[in-house]
């Protein structure tokens, strides 16, 4: 099974951790996107979006890194990645949407003006940008900390697809100067999904 990846994605670690957790092997193959590979006639015929992370499982091609993280859990059902009550699975869902919607949307902005455009020369950061992401990384960081109070996990008693989603979006926090400061609860999560056995293969396998 191959993972066409970028070292940098957040998208692609968030499905490589999964991968992981579940026990199944990847052969991770690195698509340089500061170089264009992404855009080659080969790859996107794999995935007509030109991006990443895309996923190969013999003639079976899946692209979107939500869909690729429910593929694997199907895999391995043991893994416990999706809840079997219904209620927990919905939760699951929800989290996942939401962070789809609302929080990594926000946190995109962020992302882009402090670290995307530095890595591919395309300017300097639009500070009125900066000021609309740190607004809305506000607004949905509350929700997200506020909700992990006493909790160790997003749904349940046990890492889902939903922990690892939204642990993804902080993978750049630093570089992206998200605004961490009043969210400790974020904080213990966070650490917690980053010094997993899956995370830290997956920050080694993509480095």
């Amino acid at each position: 099974m191959k993972l066409y990846t970028f070292p940098a994605s957040p998208n692609s670690l968030r499905v490589t951790a999964v991968a992981y957790q579940a026990g199944i092997p990847l052969e991770i193959v690195r698509v340089d996107l500061t170089k264009g590979e992404h855009m080659t006639p080969d790859f996107i015929r794999m995935n007509p979006n030109h991006k990443i992370p895309t996923l190969v499982d013999g003639d079976f091609v899946l692209w979107e890194s939500g869909a690729i993280m429910h593929y694997l859990a199907e895999l391995k059902p043991r893994s416990k990645l999706v809840p079997k009550d219904r209620h927990e699975r919905m939760r699951m869902h929800q989290w996942m949407y939401w962070n789809g919607t609302n929080f990594q949307p926000q946190a995109q902005i962020l992302i882009w003006e402090r670290f995307v455009k530095g890595l591919f020369n395309l300017g300097a950061p639009d500070q009125d940008q900066i000021r609309k992401g740190e607004e809305g990384f506000h607004r949905y960081a509350k929700v997200l900390d506020e909700h992990l109070r006493g909790r160790n996990f997003l749904v349940g008693d046990t890492v889902t697809l939903a922990d690892h989603m939204i642990a993804s979006v902080f993978v750049p926090r630093e570089a992206a100067g998200f605004p961490m400061g009043n969210y400790g609860e974020i904080q213990r999560w966070m650490g917690q999904m980053f010094a997993s056995r899956a995370w830290k293969k997956a920050f080694k396998d993509t480095r």
